[in-house]
């Protein structure tokens, strides 16, 4: 993806996207004056996956770049853009894609194998250390490319042409998607056919959202942004265009509009039928690498509630041994968990409520029956129903998060209430991205 400057070494502009609605301007494309064009070098790697640099009285950030590299930069502000790189660090690694820098989905291809598996850590670490906790943090397990089972497309019309793909870095670019290194190769060779699929829907001027899911019988499609105008005989011709590509389901804002084959997800031992559209961890890899950590630490347990449960990604393998309670606030997910448990044959009994867990979190004297928790929130956290934990004598708990700054704030709380934080486990789901899950392990007397 990096085009060379004859004569000035490598440059880190994007290759220019395919996508009309990307392309620069008439007499845009020249290099930046003179006068625009400085040279920094980096400091370290930020938050986001940038280099950060010290500029003036301020900090600066620069994408694609890495500790200690210089680099010829142009633009104002806090974000500038890297034009030429002089000085590259020794642990600067070649992309994997062809798409990156100019596709939104990954930041940090560029970064060597060890060094980024240090950094997804210290993300952790750092936030820890920012409200007063140290414990254990492990090396970071790290996803395998080829491995994400799901997938957040882009689709819109460009003339005659579909252009499916993701957006580019903070815009609203469509880079046409030719390969993905990080996806499972059945989603990357479904692109065509999905282009087919969709094409009747796309009759307004916004894009679609596919969510596409590779399932043990086949692949799963999930469409938003479905203009209200489309016919039904457009649904007709995507259901037509489904069955001869061999996709076992297909669903439009949520309405299940063809099962060829119900579209299942081994967990454990039972068998999930997820609701259209219905969350679900990205990576099967990762999600058995947590379930490992959780089953672990609760392996005493005797009963279990698992918290902002999904569709029992935890409260499933749990119940092979234990019962389990498991809440959430989604009533689909709800059903999927429960159905999954009253098909699996020898689970322990599965109780499971439809609750919003951040408005009603369960008190001490609900909590008092368990002899062990896990919790699975989404990226706000779950502050409230810490703090009624905190309160609580619940003796062992796991909490995974996809949040290092909200991981960090609720241990917080549950360290104020008591609990011992024993560990730490770094878990990169979403392979070359700066996001990193983990597993806290935690226990009280």
């Amino acid at each position: 993806m990096f085009r060379l400057l004859v004569g000035c070494g490598p440059s880190l502009l994007p290759e220019e996207p395919e996508d009309h609605h990307s392309a620069r301007q008439s007499g845009n494309t020249m290099a930046p004056p003179a006068a625009f064009l400085r040279t920094i070098t980096i400091d370290h790697t930020g938050a986001q996956g940038d280099g950060r640099a010290r500029e003036g009285e301020g900090w600066v950030s620069v994408p694609f770049t890495l500790a200690g590299e210089v680099v010829e930069v142009s633009g104002q502000g806090d974000r500038l853009k890297p034009e030429r790189l002089i000085a590259p660090s020794p642990e600067r690694a070649a992309p994997a894609c062809r798409h990156f820098t100019a596709c939104g989905g990954c930041t940090l291809q560029h970064m060597a194998p060890a060094p980024y598996a240090a950094f997804k850590r210290d993300l952790i670490v750092r936030s820890l250390r920012a409200r007063g906790l140290e414990t254990d943090v492990t090396e970071t397990w790290v996803t395998p490319p080829g491995s994400r089972r799901r997938a957040a497309f882009s689709a819109r019309r460009s003339g005659k042409a579909v252009l499916l793909g993701f957006h580019g870095r903070k815009s609203h670019h469509l880079i046409a998607l030719e390969e993905c290194p990080v996806l499972r190769p059945a989603i990357i060779a479904a692109v065509p056919k999905l282009k087919d699929i969709i094409a009747p829907l796309l009759i307004g001027k916004d894009d679609l959202g596919l969510l596409v899911t590779e399932t043990a019988s086949g692949l799963d499609l999930h469409v938003t942004g479905v203009p209200k105008q489309a016919a039904r005989l457009a649904r007709a011709e995507v259901t037509g265009a489904a069955l001869r590509a061999g996709f076992a389901r297909v669903s439009l804002e949520g309405e299940d509009v063809l099962t060829e084959r119900a579209p299942r997800l081994p967990v454990g031992a039972a068998s999930l039928l997820p609701p259209p559209g219905g969350f679900l961890q990205a990576s099967a890899e990762a999600e058995a690498e947590m379930a490992r950590l959780v089953l672990a630490h609760l392996s005493s347990a005797t009963f279990a509630a698992d918290l902002f449960s999904g569709c029992g990604t935890f409260a499933l393998r749990l119940a092979e041994r234990i019962p389990v309670h498991a809440a959430e606030s989604g009533r689909a997910a709800i059903e999927a968990l429960r159905a999954a448990a009253r098909a699996a044959p020898g689970l322990k009994p599965v109780t499971a409520d439809a609750r919003d867990l951040f408005r009603n979190p369960l008190a001490p004297s609900e909590l008092a029956r368990f002899d062990g928790l896990v919790l699975d929130p989404a990226r706000a956290g779950a502050a409230a129903q810490c703090a009624e934990i905190a309160r609580s004598s619940v003796p062992r708990m796991a909490y995974v998060s996809c949040d290092p700054a909200t991981l960090a704030r609720d241990l917080r709380t549950l360290a104020d209430g008591g609990y011992r934080l024993l560990s730490v486990h770094p878990v990169d789901q979403f392979l070359w991205s700066a996001h990193v899950e983990a597993v806290a392990l935690l226990e009280k007397s």
